[in-house]
């Protein structure tokens, strides 16, 4: 049976919307998890409108919520120290009381104007995809690392050097929690296979979703590590105005091995908006 989330972008709305919708579905066992995405300026609508930092917000709703398992969709590695972002984590697990999946990735392509400008505007260096997807695979390890081991330790990789490396509190969740890498290009999916627990991938063409699905599996497969250990998971964008059409999404995603479903809410939120998607969107396909 697939599993259903929400993600709600944190861009142009306002804290009280998000915190209503997540608090809703808090109360909904049909909604398993809710995610927010990682992103320091709007990349849709009104480019000087508002955007809130991902963690900051994860770590106020994780206070006022009690069953949701949440996250984002995923971090920018390189918005964040891979030791920083750690310390972020564990505490948003603990304050959680253990319900964080840890969603990470390489972060925006070069290509996307929106997104590119937030690196400059904040004084953050911009390397190139490579140059991501390197420091991303030297990021996962040493993410667990910290989460894991009780002795400090130091880390000289290429893009990550650490000295006297530990953190405390650790996690509530053990070992650590879930790794969720987000992708598709074909570098980021041999990380994917190397370090994750669950792989989210965009939808919207769902034949090239299946055969990124079966390229993770063969480089799965290339490092002697089952594939079916790896959950599956999309990012599905949904229409109030048409839930036939996402319900036909969620059936074809769900079909070519899908189980983890994550359901992006168009702002603003209609009232009501979780339990709708319960009714009209979950409970249909099922």
């Amino acid at each position: 049976m697939p599993g259903f989330g929400i993600m709600t972008a944190p861009m142009q709305v306002g804290y009280q919307d998000v915190l209503r919708v997540w608090r809703d579905a808090d109360a909904i066992p049909e909604i398993e998890h809710a995610w927010l995405f990682d992103h320091l300026m709007p990349i849709g609508g009104d480019p000087y409108g508002p955007a809130y930092e991902g963690w900051t917000l994860l770590s106020a709703l994780a206070a006022q919520t009690h069953r949701l398992r949440l996250g984002l969709l995923v971090t920018s590695n390189r918005f964040r120290p891979p030791a920083m972002l750690a310390k972020i984590a564990a505490t948003v697990d603990v304050v959680s009381g253990g319900r964080l999946d840890f969603g990470i990735g390489a972060g925006s392509r070069p290509g996307h104007p929106p997104a590119r400008r937030e690196y400059e505007a904040h004084g953050l260096p911009f390397h190139d995809f490579t140059h991501s997807v390197e420091s991303l695979a030297e990021a996962c390890p040493v993410i667990r690392r910290l989460w894991t081991e009780t002795e400090p330790f130091d880390f000289d990789g290429a893009h990550v050097r650490l000295t006297g490396a530990f953190c405390n509190p650790k996690p509530v969740q053990g070992p650590h929690p879930p790794i969720l890498i987000g992708g598709r290009s074909s570098a980021t999916l041999r990380v994917v296979a190397e370090h994750a627990d669950l792989w989210n991938i965009p939808g919207g063409d769902i034949d090239d979703v299946v055969r990124r699905s079966a390229l993770l599996d063969r480089y799965c497969a290339e490092i002697g590590r089952d594939p079916a250990s790896i959950t599956r998971s999309i990012h599905l964008p949904v229409s109030y105005d048409r839930p036939q059409a996402t319900r036909e999404a969620i059936a074809e995603a769900v079909a070519a091995g899908f189980e983890h479903i994550v359901l992006g809410l168009p702002a603003p939120y209609p009232a009501g908006v979780a339990r709708w998607v319960a009714d009209e969107l979950v409970t249909a396909s099922v």
